[in-house]
């Protein structure tokens, strides 16, 4: 048994703090070679209110999601919706698709379903930046 214990910590101390959180966070996406384990993934399209921002981002990037409901000053924090998700797609705006109304750009992600859910919820009541990973 401690021969097992001592394998598992080791382990853990080669895949690195960063590797070893997102296997511990079951919504964060598993790196690759983890996916036998991981939630089942499905693509989420997302608006994100800063256009110039998805014009940084490439397919195979990571990035957090965070939802800000614009009144910061009354207590709405901004959270994070989505960890570590994979960009699958940065569509290419079509002309004159980006009205004034809709603003932002959209994103393509790849997370699980439940994240999936949480990314619609929030894009419907709150802004959405991304962070790079």
């Amino acid at each position: 048994m401690a021969a097992g214990l001592a394998m598992t910590a080791a382990a853990l101390v080669a895949a690195g703090p960063r590797d070893a959180e997102r296997v511990r966070d079951p919504d964060r996406v598993r790196p690759q070679g983890h996916q036998a384990a991981a939630a089942p993934l499905v693509t989420a399209p997302v608006r994100i209110a800063d256009a110039a921002t998805v014009r940084l981002l490439h397919r195979g990037d990571r990035v957090d999601v965070v939802a800000a409901d614009g009144s910061t000053a009354g207590g709405g924090e901004p959270r994070v919706v989505a960890a570590g998700a994979r960009v699958a797609e940065v569509p290419e705006p079509a002309d004159g698709a980006e009205s004034a109304a809709e603003g932002g750009a959209l994103v393509v992600l790849s997370v699980p379903r439940a994240t999936a859910a949480r990314l619609a919820g929030a894009g419907a009541s709150a802004r959405l930046a991304v962070t790079l990973c």
